[in-house]
């Protein structure tokens, strides 16, 4: 797989791409040699203003000692893992899932890639973020409790000792530095800045300067090594922020302002470039449009405590991400989970999870732009906002009057390709369907696209009915990747048993379905959607997909009409992929799946087979994850049909009661 990935890449590399990569290349060997290594001057006594001033102090400080306690007892969840047994301090270069341990070699010639080498490196890199670092700050700030001050400067000495500058696993990737300066920032600050009581005397001033020498390691290796081309997705923001956040929390070398400077102009370029005017990231995830988003937030609030804020349309694009995020939300608060997801936070400023992370995004969103919107949607100012805006924000939220009638200000989202239909929108009776209509990822490599053009989601009276079954892995199971990437396990149609764009590895589509919107007509009766995609169009079989939606508001049902144009014949399937908080029986032409708050009933196109597909291993059926490295079962409706030639046939998705609704 590594070969074929890596033929696949350079086949698509531009002229430019290829010359950034040979120079990155020859900068890691002159690395490796000695030469242009950081040079670290001395740093003069001052410092940026912290995010937020004075820092937030009303809390109660239980549910932070109790988080901190747990990292001093060397006990944290991470990714998939709860509690794993990662010491204090921890190991870390050892991947705390497989304890496999990495070797002290220079970085950039570590094949991260190979499980062998490095385990499962992003349980290593996530450990290696150092939120729990933000936790024991915060339980200091909060209680005065100097042993989770100590703790602080066990953590930080002891990586220092393990990771030294440019050598192992940690010395590899930008986007992991940026997001382990931002918890430094928020951290140094939480401690005292350079009032802290941690750089008293001469051990005090060693730890402070060992520190800041760190720092600017950071911030060289990232200015060198920017992820630039086909990978200038979400890993260039995060390095960008760290950048940013970095220089100006710490402007006490001559070239702090340069780095400054170019992370603010890469911000500016990036947000706009990343996200559509409409506010759906491009890379077509939303957990990573939550985590860009999280990164947008963050050096908006850092710039503007310093007087270096961003331009005001990168706060209108930040607005629109969250515009996109309360749209899509049900109003049971459930997000589609749309393209990859590895439930990785940026910092770990709530320590006790709670009320979701998008719902947080749109607590802090509505203090922000005085969205009564969002803050319907949010339901509650949660303590991530209350970190970020300050106290005082708490009662700017309780202010703001709720508006339940705007709660869906755009249904069309053309620019990132996805649509919302459905009636009846935040009451006990509504229908919500999320349509995909959009392309595969961004950039050439796709890297955290899915293969689901044309699919759709569906959730009644605030329950999910069809889902989008999530991720699962990335690295280490391939038959799992490809599948919950792949056509296969979105609510759309499969042609031939082939995924409408080709996997080329992990990270990477070798060819992508061009998706084409005819139409969306939303505020007619009924709402209607035509779209059509090319991914089978290729080959001597060749065949077009078009799809039209069509949902009555008045009768709840909503018509799927698939369309195949082509001069051959082929099998067909549709895997309706439903949430494993419903159950389902089958019928002779139709399944019904209920929850607690709906029933559906699914009928199936005339002529067509279907069966109930359960927790089926080979091949993979039937599955759902709802949290990075977790599945279980779910039910899927598998449907078939044969065609020959042109085929059209429709399927029928009835709502027969949505809360206190019932279908006559």
């Amino acid at each position: 797989m590594d070969l074929r990935w890596a033929l696949d890449r350079l086949r698509r590399m531009t002229a430019a791409e290829m010359a950034h990569r040979a120079g990155q290349q020859l900068r890691a060997a002159s690395e490796q040699v000695g030469l242009l290594r950081a040079r670290v001057p001395s740093p003069a006594s001052t410092e940026g203003k912290p995010w937020l001033e004075p820092l937030p102090a009303d809390f109660d400080s239980g549910d932070y000692s109790r988080a901190a306690d747990c990292v001093l007892q060397g006990r944290l969840s991470l990714l998939g893992l709860d509690e794993a047994p990662v010491g204090f301090p921890p190991q870390w270069n050892r991947d705390p899932k497989t304890g496999t341990g990495v070797p002290l070699r220079f970085g950039k010639s570590l094949n991260y890639r190979d499980q062998r080498l490095v385990g499962e490196i992003r349980y290593l890199w996530e450990l290696n973020r150092h939120r729990q670092l933000l936790t024991l700050a915060q339980a200091w700030h909060l209680s005065g409790d100097w042993q989770y001050a100590l703790g602080c400067r066990t953590l930080l000495e002891s990586w220092w000792k393990q990771c030294p500058y440019l050598l192992g696993p940690n010395w590899v990737s930008s986007l992991e530095l940026g997001v382990r300066l931002i918890n430094w920032s928020f951290a140094w600050h939480l401690l005292g800045g350079e009032g802290s009581q941690l750089f008293q005397g001469n051990e005090g001033r060693t730890f402070r300067r060992s520190w800041l020498e760190s720092v600017y390691q950071h911030c060289h290796f990232i200015s060198g090594h920017p992820s630039l081309h086909s990978s200038a997705n979400n890993h260039l923001l995060g390095e960008q922020v760290g950048l940013f956040v970095a220089a100006t929390t710490w402007p006490v070398w001559p070239e702090a302002d340069r780095w400054r400077r170019a992370a603010h102009l890469a911000l500016e370029r990036e947000a706009m470039l990343q996200i559509t005017p409409d506010g759906v990231g491009r890379e077509q995830a939303i957990w990573y449009q939550h985590e860009v988003a999280d990164l947008m937030l963050v050096a908006g609030l850092v710039g503007r405590a310093n007087g270096t804020d961003f331009s005001a349309e990168f706060w209108s694009r930040l607005e629109a991400m969250l515009e996109f995020m309360a749209s899509i939300m049900d109003v049971g608060g459930h997000v589609p989970a749309l393209g990859d997801a590895d439930d990785a936070e940026i910092t770990g400023l709530q320590p006790v999870r709670g009320g979701g992370v998008y719902r947080s995004l749109l607590a802090t969103g509505a203090v922000l732009f005085g969205r009564g919107d969002f803050k319907a949607k949010a339901g509650a100012f949660d303590d991530k906002s209350r970190w970020l805006l300050g106290d005082h924000a708490a009662g700017v939220f309780s202010t703001i009057e709720p508006d339940r009638h705007g709660l869906i200000p755009r249904r069309s989202f053309r620019h990132g390709g996805y649509f919302v239909l459905g009636s009846d929108f935040e009451s006990p009776e509504e229908v919500r369907i999320v349509a995909d209509a959009g392309p595969l990822g961004y950039l050439s490599i796709a890297a955290h696209g899915h293969a689901d053009a044309l699919a759709l989601t569906l959730s009644v009276a605030g329950e999910e009915i069809l889902v989008d079954p999530g991720t699962f892995v990335y690295q280490g199971a391939p038959k799992w990747r490809e599948y919950f990437r792949g056509t296969g396990a979105h609510n759309t149609m499969r042609i031939d048993g082939r995924d409408q764009s080709i996997s080329g590895g992990t990270f990477l589509w070798v060819s992508h379905a061009r998706v084409v919107c005819e139409s969306a007509d939303l505020g007619a009766e009924p709402q209607t959607l035509v779209a059509w995609h090319d991914g089978y169009a290729k080959g001597p079989s060749s065949a077009v997909h078009r799809r039209v939606l069509s949902y009555d508001a008045r009768k709840k049902r909503l018509l799927v009409r698939d369309e195949v144009r082509s001069a051959s014949e082929h099998q067909l399937e549709w895997h309706w992929h439903v949430s494993d908080r419903c159950e389902v029986t089958q019928e002779r032409d139709h399944a019904l799946i209920s929850s607690r708050g709906a029933l559906v009933a699914l009928f199936w196109p005339d002529g067509a087979r279907a069966k109930l597909v359960r927790g089926q291993e080979v091949p993979p059926l039937g599955w759902i994850s709802d949290r990075f490295d977790r599945k279980r079962p779910c039910t899927t409706i598998a449907v078939e049909q044969r065609s020959n030639g042109n085929w059209e046939g429709e399927s029928r998705i009835q709502v027969l009661r949505a809360g206190g609704w019932r279908h006559e």
